[in-house]
């Protein structure tokens, strides 16, 4: 935990199951002691078995909800998760340049882990032209990785190719997300313009995996948020979402959710 509460707005979709969206983000960023404000993009119907609805948020009721934060509460770190259209990815862009130099964790989720598309295809370029030099930190999977960089991402090489495309399109920092390449560890691989950073652990065997990356990207948030380092704010990160994993409760019938209050019963 860290004394500097840390206060982190979340620019992202709601998911009704509670395992994804601002829902996990809200859990995970008060799990790690710090205080979560939202900026809604969408309603989504959702629970474990996948997406049935999707409901986007008007454009102007985003901004108002992130300016009225930002103006009132502050902040200390951005998160974005779910844009869902270029209109909304642009509200992003604009809120994170509202945000007094707060830095911006952009998660590019582009497919909900049932299959679910979250982000219309034309926004994907507008991810890449705005969201992606925004970002203090970029934390995207493999196949979001390959949608903004057109690099194959199937091995460790192939991370750190497209890592290193996404600092030249202008990330601070690219956390390459190893869940969707195939082997018996995960690898996690930080990259940054001074070097790189490799987490890798075993591959856990279950199906609650739902909200890893909104998770992730939330808890990197926090601890930037609450002053620590970048590479601290990933390595404190990427223990809890694995320790989240091994105490998942097996809800749901389809992908369950994390435990994300773990470290309140520890």
């Amino acid at each position: 935990m860290s004394p500097h509460l840390g206060r982190v707005l979340i620019i992202a979709g709601s998911d009704s199951g509670g395992g994804a969206g601002i829902q996990a983000d809200i859990k995970t960023v008060t799990a790690l002691g710090g205080y979560a404000a939202t900026a809604v993009t969408a309603i989504t119907v959702q629970d474990t078995l996948g997406v049935h609805g999707v409901h986007p948020i008007p454009v102007e009721t985003i901004l108002a909800q992130g300016r009225v934060v930002l103006a009132d509460i502050g902040a200390d770190a951005i998160k974005t998760g779910m844009l869902g259209s270029v209109e909304v990815v642009e509200a992003a862009a604009a809120l994170i340049d509202e945000a007094g130099g707060a830095p911006a964790v952009v998660d590019p989720v582009m497919v909900a882990k049932g299959g679910a598309p979250l982000l219309k295809d034309r926004a994907v370029e507008a991810v890449r032209r705005l969201m992606v030099p925004r970002a203090a930190l970029l934390t995207p999977n493999a196949p979001e990785a390959e949608a903004l960089t057109g690099h194959g991402v199937g091995d460790l090489d192939g991370q750190r190719r497209a890592g290193e495309a996404l600092l030249r399109m202008g990330a601070g920092a690219v956390l390459m997300k190893g869940g969707h390449v195939p082997g018996p560890t995960v690898v996690d691989l930080l990259l940054t313009p001074q070097g790189e950073t490799v987490l890798e652990g075993a591959r856990i065997d279950t199906r609650s995996t739902h909200g890893t990356g909104c998770t992730l990207a939330s808890a990197c948030a926090a601890g930037l948020a609450q002053g620590l380092t970048l590479e601290a704010a990933v390595a404190r990160a990427w223990a809890y979402v694995a320790e989240a994993i091994r105490r998942a409760p097996g809800l749901g019938k389809g992908h369950g959710p994390l435990d994300h209050a773990w470290p309140m019963r520890r």
